[in-house]
């Protein structure tokens, strides 16, 4: 590190090394924040972190690790810049250390939140998919988020247990979250030293104000609304004042990856001059979608035009692609089905054949009609055969590896992808084998529809999992008069 004129210390500029063969990451350093279990605070302290940092002058990069769409909405606007997701079973090992090379550019501090606990993944069997294998990956080290609520000096054996699981991975240290006094953080951090040598970087005490409003999902997006400023300046003030910042700047380290080759095609060589307008659904009701699949569409050729199915009226004008991902349409269904302007506009853009690609909500929001948790059904789209339902919920989780039965915008029949599912909506009916989307190896089930132009399915894609997903969308979108 070197200090600035104001005293404040600044981490050498990131910078990437491009020649061809391996490449390597130098100049940056970063750490990751993961949990003994999910629950234990990991969201609000990444967040409280990022702030930290911010006010200490750096430009921090932030990630989270998994498919999950909410928790990066906070670490995005703590750190004013997106959220990339790390997700080492929908992406290969190459294509995850490019989203990191690539968004650590210009940065001096990479914070990543874990997923679940520190070794949770797709199985119990290996480390796939989870914080874990992605730290090893990145040549990050790990500081372990303990809650201490109801725990003194056994925290110690829980701390030298995931010290101890994996000796491959690198454990930095800990931080305690809900002690309860200045006298129980010391009985846990004298503990933790003693067994493990590891040092204890701070202990949060229990504060209801930084508690996230929450719901069947998980946290409420940011995109909502309902966390005020005062919520990301309170939990980087917590952090400043509770958590050895300097401290956790030092244990951080440069990522080390001089073993890897991005994937080649998953970038277009040069930017193509030509811009295809796709419109994006983008508001409170859908919100989902992966910082990546929006860059990989705008680097391929696509003008990413972002429209609002709640507030606007129609589909901004000379859209030659709509995509509707994923959100909280059933939070929303009444206000959705009231704008008839806009449910009209859908219907007549994907009756004259412009290609119309939706994930889980977009689904929803293009059936026929949307039962809420309170029994009320609301009309929508009908442009394709679905009638889901809240009524009947009932959660519905996991990666899935899907292989197209139709031909469609994003993928060729036959073409297998890997994507994840995560909805309390039921379909009241099965899709037909004649109009289904995918077949699920992991379900042994046909899932989606397909009509034409449309695909509209549950299943969610990140885009940098398969080279051809953005171009072929993009070329698709590019070829509709």
């Amino acid at each position: 590190m070197v200090s600035d004129p104001s005293g404040q210390h600044k981490l050498g500029c990131g910078t990437v090394c491009l020649k061809d063969g391996p490449r390597k990451v130098v100049g940056m350093r970063g750490i990751v924040l993961a949990g003994t279990t999910s629950g234990v605070g990991k969201t609000t302290l990444t967040t409280g972190v990022i702030g930290a940092l911010r006010a200490r002058g750096l430009t921090v990069a932030p990630f989270k690790v998994g498919p999950d769409y909410i928790d990066p909405t906070y670490h995005a606007k703590a750190a004013g810049r997106p959220c990339h997701n790390l997700d080492s079973w929908m992406l290969s090992h190459d294509a995850l250390r490019d989203v990191f090379r690539r968004a650590t550019v210009s940065s001096d501090f990479a914070v990543v939140e874990g997923v679940m606990g520190l070794f949770d993944g797709r199985s119990s069997s290996d480390e796939i998919g989870s914080t874990a294998e992605v730290a090893k990956l990145l040549g990050l080290p790990v500081v372990l988020v303990v809650d201490a609520a109801k725990v003194g000096r056994s925290v110690a054996a829980l701390v030298l247990g995931y010290q101890q699981f994996d000796p491959d991975l690198r454990m930095a240290g800990v931080i305690l979250n809900n002690v309860g006094s200045a006298n129980h953080a010391a009985i846990c951090r004298e503990a933790i030293l003693a067994a493990t040598g590891l040092p204890v970087f701070g202990a949060l005490t229990r504060d209801e104000a930084l508690r996230a409003p929450e719901r069947h999902l998980g946290l409420v997006p940011t995109v909502e609304g309902r966390l005020a400023e005062s919520y990301f300046e309170a939990a980087a003030n917590k952090v400043a004042e509770q958590v050895d910042v300097a401290a956790l700047l030092e244990a951080g380290a440069t990522p080390s990856m001089s073993s890897w080759t991005p994937p080649g095609g998953l970038w277009p060589a040069s930017a193509p001059t030509a811009r295809v307008p796709i419109a994006v659904a983008r508001d409170e009701a859908f919100s989902f979608v992966y910082a990546e699949n929006l860059a990989l569409l705008e680097a391929w050729g696509a003008e990413v035009i972002p429209f609002s199915p709640l507030h606007d009226t129609r589909v901004p004008d000379g859209a030659r692609g709509v995509l509707i991902g994923g959100g909280f349409p059933e939070l929303y269904a009444e206000a959705l089905a009231s704008n008839r302007p806009m449910l009209e506009s859908v219907r007549e853009v994907a009756g004259r054949g412009v290609p119309v690609y939706a994930e889980c909500g977009g689904l929803m929001y293009l059936g026929e009609s949307l039962t809420d948790g309170e029994g009320r059904a609301h009309a929508l789209a009908g442009v394709v055969p679905v009638r889901s339902s809240m009524s009947r919920a009932r959660l519905t989780l996991g990666y899935r590896t899907a292989t197209a039965r139709a031909d469609g915008p994003h993928v060729a029949r036959g073409q297998t992808v890997r994507g994840h599912e995560f909805h309390w909506s039921t379909l009241e009916a099965a899709p037909s084998v004649d109009k289904a989307a995918y077949d699920l190896a992991e379900e042994g089930t046909i899932e989606g529809y397909v009509r034409g132009n449309v695909w509209a399915s549950y299943v969610h894609l990140h885009f940098a999992s398969d080279v051809g997903l953005a171009p072929r969308l993009v070329t698709t979108c590019a070829a509709e008069r």
